[in-house]
């Protein structure tokens, strides 16, 4: 039975698998084949990372609804509110649609740097929240005054005491507007997963309950106490379970009702920080979340609702900055495979003799009567055959052609017995597949285009974006391009990648990555000097689609610009080493010399695919 990839733990009904293709499901429901091979048709080759705006829009919508439906059920008092943090994805198409998307709601934007002020405070709609979280200095806390100034509305996060101390100095010497101040308190309940120390007493953020206090005390003193407004804490990204996250709530949940009871009269909000997490496996016993949205929604509500009942407090508004959430799923990179490690192992490679060695002639027969009743006995004789082959071998008694006939044979009847065996295969022969896992070469780089693999171990789905009608026999490990070891997604059989067997002769193979919309792109680093690959966005209507923006991969030259060379100089010096010397006519350096031009102005990945 072919696979689906795990569509139904870790896709949202986003994709789906239609005749042997996968299809975005919306609209008019293209296949993602589709898609690339228009835009291979442009001559385009590389990894190509296909950018699909709806499902930012259908992510916000989502988030928006399943707290007003929570709010709703439990007859909560305070409304809901959201900030997208700009660290997940900076980058201008994706930002310009969580703009759009999130202007109904009123979704705001978190910094955590001076640029990425500058840039909420440049994008930012009047009327949605700004937050400002990071450490800052007085500059930085000057141009969120700035941001007040502007109308923003604008809440700069306290992460230590000194900060406190900074605004208060800019409120003292600057007529400007002062913007909302937030407290971010370090509790001692922690997260889970990969970023659990994003929490804890030991975290790098926050102030402990002494210095709140003191906080409280200096906002007091010199009168800003009506511009404390929010109260925040964040126990890490992709929050795996939802019992962290509930204790966190009830322990910051009774630190603000107690800061409403001793005066903090303008406090009005709990921003519960980041953390919504986003499924990335594809196998059930992988699976990474333990709650859904609709979950996670519910239990913020139902326990901020049941302190402040207790203690007499008007509920808060509620606040979320998950990044994660709302850009994962809109990001697919797609790279061709260029080549298959044991490719050569087909029957056309065949050097058989008009006589050949006794064993040989019975590999030919086993590979010839090999069927569903008898493929593991005959595996099994193929696999001795082969180890008396290579005995015979060193021993001199056959050439270097027979050896070859039997690999090729022995190969062929491994991938016949797999397929025939089908899926329940016995231990020993899910071992065998493991141990003679096939390598799939792909046109891309994973240091790249998913730094979060090599320096995190952080798994995405991949899946290929064809062939899904046939079973998938090949127990798959994945090589990229660099000249890096490093650069390898290796075979887990614990959660294992089957991928299918293809002659890259006859037809192309594409795999697809998905959920890299969140942090990829901004981690991505130039390891062997590969560019970003070829961004696309995709709009599709009720009828087809439309390649709205297509950013190509910056070519060799570009490339080499971004780390301050000059391209030239470089142009010059290699025009200046083909001497005329070194040529039996002029013609012949013209023609060496523009094919040079032509390479450096493509992108630095191969070309060797169609």
């Amino acid at each position: 039975m072919p696979s689906s990839y795990g569509l139904k733990i870790w896709a949202e009904n986003n994709f789906i698998i239609k005749d042997d293709r996968v299809h975005i499901n919306y609209k008019s429901t293209p296949s993602i084949l589709q898609i690339v091979e228009q835009i291979r048709s442009k001559g385009i080759r590389g990894p190509i990372l296909l950018k699909l705006p709806h499902l930012i829009t259908k992510q916000i919508r989502t988030l928006y609804n399943s707290f007003e439906k929570a709010i709703d059920e439990n007859s909560y008092r305070g409304k809901f509110r959201a900030v997208y943090p700009l660290k997940v994805n900076q980058y201008p198409e994706t930002l310009k649609q969580i703009i759009e998307s999130g202007r109904e709601f009123e979704y705001g934007l978190e910094a955590g740097s001076k640029a990425e002020l500058v840039l909420a405070m440049a994008q930012t709609p009047l009327g949605s929240a700004i937050t400002v979280n990071g450490f800052k200095d007085e500059e930085m806390i000057t141009m969120g005054f700035i941001a007040a100034q502007m109308r923003h509305n604008i809440t700069l996060t306290i992460e230590g005491l000194g900060e406190l101390e900074s605004i208060i100095e800019v409120a003292q010497k600057r007529e400007l507007a002062i913007p909302n101040i937030g407290i971010r308190i370090r509790l001692h309940s922690g997260g889970s997963g990969a970023w659990a120390k994003s929490a804890g007493m030991h975290s790098k953020f926050g102030l402990t309950s002494t210095e709140l206090l003191e906080a409280f005390r200096l906002l007091k003193e010199h009168n800003l106490l009506d511009k404390f407004t929010m109260l925040h804490f964040h126990i890490g990204s992709q929050v795996e379970e939802i019992a962290p996250l509930k204790r966190a709530l009830r322990e910051a949940g009774n630190i603000y009702a107690e800061l409403k009871k001793i005066g903090a009269k303008s406090l009005k909000c709990i921003n519960i920080g980041g953390g919504l997490s986003v499924e990335y496996a594809q196998h059930n016993t992988k699976r990474v979340q333990n709650y859904t949205l609709s979950e996670a929604a519910n239990d913020v509500i139902y326990v901020l609702r049941e302190i402040m009942n207790s203690k007499g407090v008007e509920h808060p508004d509620i606040m979320t900055e998950s990044g994660r959430l709302i850009t994962a799923s809109h990001a697919i990179l797609i790279t061709p495979v260029l080549e298959l490690f044991s490719h050569d192992y087909q029957e056309h490679s065949l050097r058989l003799k008009p006589t050949n060695p006794p064993l040989i002639e019975e590999l030919v027969e086993l590979n010839h009567l090999l069927k569903r009743s008898n493929c593991i006995e005959y595996l099994h004789d193929g696999l001795d055959h082969m180890e008396s082959l290579l005995t015979l071998f060193e021993l001199g008694y056959i050439d270097l052609c027979d050896r070859s006939n039997a690999e090729i044979l022995v190969h062929l009847i491994i991938k016949k017995s797999l397929y025939l065996i089908g899926k329940n295969r016995p231990p020993e022969i899910e071992k065998l597949s493991e141990r003679l896992q096939e390598r799939y070469l792909v046109n891309g780089s994973f240091f790249q285009s998913i730094p979060d693999f090599w320096g995190l171990n952080q798994k995405f789905p991949i899946m290929p974006i064809h062939h899904l009608d046939q079973r998938a026999i090949r127990a798959a490990s994945l090589w990229d391009i660099t000249c890096d070891s490093d650069g390898e997604i290796g075979f887990d059989p614990s959660a294992p990648l089957y991928l299918h067997d293809i002659d890259l002769d006859k037809e192309e193979y594409f795999l697809a990555f998905f959920n890299i919309g969140a942090y990829q792109e901004t981690l991505a680093m130039s390891h062997n000097l590969f560019s970003r690959p070829t961004e696309v966005v995709v709009d599709i209507d009720d009828n087809s689609y439309v390649i709205r923006e297509l950013n190509e991969a910056y070519s060799i030259l570009e490339t080499l610009e971004k780390i301050n060379y000059s391209s030239d100089e470089i142009v010059s010096k290699l025009k200046n080493r083909l001497k005329e010397d070194d040529f039996s006519d002029k013609q012949e350096k013209k023609d060496t010399l523009s094919m040079c031009k032509n390479f450096l102005t493509q992108n630095g990945y191969l070309r060797t695919t169609k």
